[in-house]
């Protein structure tokens, strides 16, 4: 490691300017792109300069970091990382916490978990005992439970916990309204650290079949470049279709993996940890948005990126939650490309035209506007509140609401 733990970890050049916020303010808000660090290097170097004067964080009487991570696979990825860095196992003073699976202990000091597990954290003790820092990651990707949690952190600071302290983070998110929402808090900003990523455009016709499309500008990366592949995918049923016919071209001389929510976590640690022998086979890696932010697919140094995602959104003539298949917006297709760049010099194949970019939607819309809000609905139940009584970043639409009563 490099003596300036900044030049491996770019966010550490931001600690003082974190602490300081943080300390003054009770809150911050920072921004920084893929690859420098903000998830799995920033919490632990937080914890390391949070305690009573200046000390390290003792998790028994100062209260732990609970790092709030979009996606359970993002969650042990994260933690397994921070302790891997340490030379520690996880579960130690770096662990995480998902449903029905814990690798937490009294002595942890930073604590990976989901969006859904802080919130029925939240509803059993609104003051969250024990913990000193919340740390809301990925932000930019507006999940209705991550807006939530935003909404009653800010009640709770105010009403239960002043002392509670709130940090967030995001590659893409346009950090002033969500600074003014929290009472103009600072925002911090680290420059970009990414190799240089080279993109290339691979439109195909519209009566192409997705996964031949796929395959195509997958042989013709793998002539060309070297390193992994990470080819982004809307859904699972792709991704099978997609493997088939890769097996179909390219048979046993490379290892095929798919990366999404259903794969077994064994599996996973597998894909980010692997093999590092020089004669180990090189892999072609179909993911969903999954592994769009918050990991690290080591050896990529080349991106498929389809052009789709696929979400939960409520049909406005119906009133019916369904999943929609969409053109993913520019920044999640910038998300989609830095995954190439975080080790090496990359390259970005996007399966469509450039002037189409010129079109296409800058940001995908918070969940909150499209999403069934049934959840939501319940959960401001539980705490008591009614929607109006709460700080949002967008306000829950009144039909919506109405449609969820």
């Amino acid at each position: 490691m490099a003596d300036d733990p900044s030049a491996v970890a770019p966010a550490l050049s931001a600690l003082d300017e974190v602490m300081r916020a943080l300390d003054d303010h009770g809150s911050a808000v920072l921004v920084a792109p893929p690859g420098t660090g903000k998830t799995t290097e920033l919490p632990p170097a937080l914890a390391a300069r949070s305690g009573r004067g200046g000390r390290a964080l003792d998790p028994g009487t100062d209260g732990r970091i609970v790092v709030v991570v979009p996606r359970r696979m993002a969650v042990r990825a994260a933690a397994a990382r921070m302790a891997a860095r340490n030379r520690e196992a996880v579960g130690q003073r770096f662990g995480y916490s998902v449903r029905h699976d814990r690798r937490a202990g009294r002595a942890t000091v930073v604590e990976v978990v989901t969006p859904g597990l802080l919130l029925r954290r939240l509803q059993a003790d609104p003051t969250l005992a024990g913990t000193s820092t919340v740390v809301l990651d990925e932000f930019h990707e507006r999940s209705l439970d991550t807006d939530l949690l935003l909404a009653l952190l800010i009640e709770v600071r105010s009403a239960l916990r002043p002392e509670l302290r709130v940090l967030v983070m995001s590659a893409t998110l346009d950090a002033a309204p969500v600074a003014k929402l929290l009472g103009d808090a600072p925002v911090v900003s680290v420059e970009s650290p990414l190799f240089p990523i080279r993109t290339l455009h691979r439109p195909g016709s519209a009566h192409d079949r997705l996964a031949d499309r796929v395959a195509e500008v997958v042989g013709e990366a793998l002539a060309a470049e070297h390193g992994d592949l990470l080819v982004f995918l809307p859904g699972r049923g792709e991704i099978r279709s997609t493997a088939r016919v890769l097996a179909g071209r390219i048979g046993n001389r490379l290892e095929v993996c798919e990366l999404h929510g259903s794969v077994p976590p064994d599996r996973v640690d597998e894909i980010l940890s692997p093999d590092t022998t020089a004669d180990r086979l090189r892999r072609v890696i179909l993911a969903t948005s999954v592994a769009e932010t918050s990991i690290t697919v080591p050896g990529v140094r080349v991106v498929v990126d389809s052009g789709l995602r696929r979400s939960a959104e409520v049909d406005r003539r119906t009133g019916l939650p369904g999943l929609v298949t969409r053109s993913v917006s520019i920044a999640g297709a910038d998300q989609r490309r830095g995954r190439c760049g975080r080790e090496g010099p990359g390259t970005c194949y996007r399966m469509w035209a450039a002037r189409e970019e010129e079109t296409r939607r800058p940001t995908d819309p918070p969940e909150i506007e499209v999403a069934d809000l049934c959840s939501l609905r319940l959960s401001l139940m539980d705490w008591g509140a009614r929607p109006d009584e709460l700080a949002w970043l967008d306000r829950p639409p009144q039909p919506a609401l109405e449609r969820a009563a």
